[in-house]
């Protein structure tokens, strides 16, 4: 074989290379940003509110989370206070960001939603601020 040959063929396989890599960055993008994507949200309820707030999760939102797809994690309250009083903490989880936007669509359209909410709201509304965060796990991390 010539050094011409030799070279357009170390060219060839070095495009190569770089093309399947060039592939595979691609493909790890495309999975990252359609990863399981972890959702923990904190609501702030008015004064008193805690209680119906604990009721209808309990109740009714839990039910209609996992009807519309979400995967409930956990719920917390803080142990100190004021943040005892008024706070509720819990994390959903989602196949990815795309199924979450699609979970919560079909959730604010859901007529048990509406009811339940309408139903524990007759008093005034519970929720004062609602605040979320979007968590991917770690390597590390023992849930995925």
């Amino acid at each position: 074989m010539t050094v011409f040959k030799e070279v357009s063929m170390f060219r060839s396989i070095a495009l190569l290379l770089l093309a399947i890599l060039a592939v595979a960055m691609a493909s790890d993008s495309a999975a990252a940003a359609d990863a399981r994507i972890f959702e923990m949200r904190t609501y702030t309820t008015f004064p008193g509110k805690l209680p119906a707030l604990h009721k209808r999760f309990r109740e009714h939102t839990n039910y209609i989370f996992v009807r519309n797809g979400m995967q409930l994690i956990g719920y917390w309250t803080p142990t100190e206070s004021p943040q005892s009083e008024n706070t509720l903490i819990y994390i959903l989880a989602y196949p990815s960001m795309s199924a979450r936007e699609a979970s919560w669509k079909a959730f604010r359209e859901d007529p048990d939603w509406k009811a339940a909410q309408a139903e524990s709201e007759k008093d005034g509304k519970l929720v004062e601020k609602v605040e979320a965060v979007f968590m991917t796990p770690t390597d590390f991390s023992p849930i995925h």
